[in-house]
């Protein structure tokens, strides 16, 4: 009998084994993005521009396409003779000033796109909140130019308070939701600017489409996690393009259905 008791132990002990390794292989993610500025403040632009840098070079992945130069105009160093982002802003758009022009540019990135590349940024209200988008704002400025940003400009753009008396958006983005369904996932994270689906979007990396007939469930989690770990080929020009930041902005439950929604795609 103890023996029948032991061996029934033993078991018990290794299916708890695996099943936390399985736990700690998949990690238990959560959006993580910058802390929101307190706006009943008046935040100094030292402020704002501390919190920009920190989401310029974290969650808002804007330099996965930013920082190559290639795909968007390099922001942080000289672009054509005209310097950092921060001194040609102002000279962008006709009649538009630097702070409109950056605020513009994350909003409403198609209404004015560079000569020369292609309007594949998403609108970063899917992902950033007003106050974060601001912060960018005022750190591009200080790119060799003026920060102008203030928290009265926070303010004037805040989304309203929800009806009922819901509160207003909380930080994250205006489209940030705890959706399930991979398509809107597919949207509302910018995948869209890279990735084809259904023969629409970009083509800096891997279509969507078939997916699931070249590469496995776990190739596709770890391409998620890692982006950098391996590049797909055909796709070399463009390694280091997607954020590392990522799988910061997917629940675990999110990043499994969008992993099996892709290994589904044959």
């Amino acid at each position: 009998m103890w023996r029948t008791n032991l061996k029934i132990l033993a078991l018990t002990l290794g299916v708890l084994a695996f099943y936390t390794m399985i736990a700690n292989v998949i990690p238990q993610l959560q959006s993580e993005v910058p802390a929101a500025l307190d706006l009943t403040s008046n935040a100094s632009p030292e402020a704002l521009v501390a919190a920009g840098e920190k989401i310029y070079n974290g969650a808002g992945g804007c330099t996965a396409c930013h920082g190559l130069g290639t795909r968007a105009p390099n922001m942080l160093t000289d672009y054509a003779g005209q310097g950092p982002i921060g001194a040609r802003c102002g000279t962008r758009e006709k009649g538009v000033d630097c702070k409109a022009y950056l605020y513009e540019s994350m909003t409403q990135p198609t209404k004015f796109v560079v000569s020369g590349f292609e309007p594949i940024m998403p609108d970063m209200r899917r992902q950033l909140s007003e106050d974060q988008i601001w912060a960018t704002v005022a750190y591009l400025e200080s790119q060799g130019g003026e920060v102008t940003v203030t928290a009265d400009d926070i303010k004037k753009t805040a989304p309203a308070p929800a009806a009922g008396g819901g509160g207003s958006v909380p930080p994250g983005g205006v489209a940030v939701t705890s959706t399930m369904d991979p398509v809107a996932l597919y949207n509302e994270k910018g995948c869209v600017g890279c990735h084809q689906l259904d023969g629409k979007g970009g083509q800096v990396g891997p279509s969507f489409d078939h997916m699931g007939a070249r590469l496995k469930a776990d190739y596709i989690r770890r391409g998620i996690l890692t982006p950098n770990a391996d590049t797909a080929k055909g796709f070399e020009k463009f390694a280091g393009t997607m954020p590392q930041t990522f799988g910061q902005m997917l629940s675990a439950a999110q990043l499994e259905a969008l992993v099996q929604f892709l290994a589904n795609r044959k």
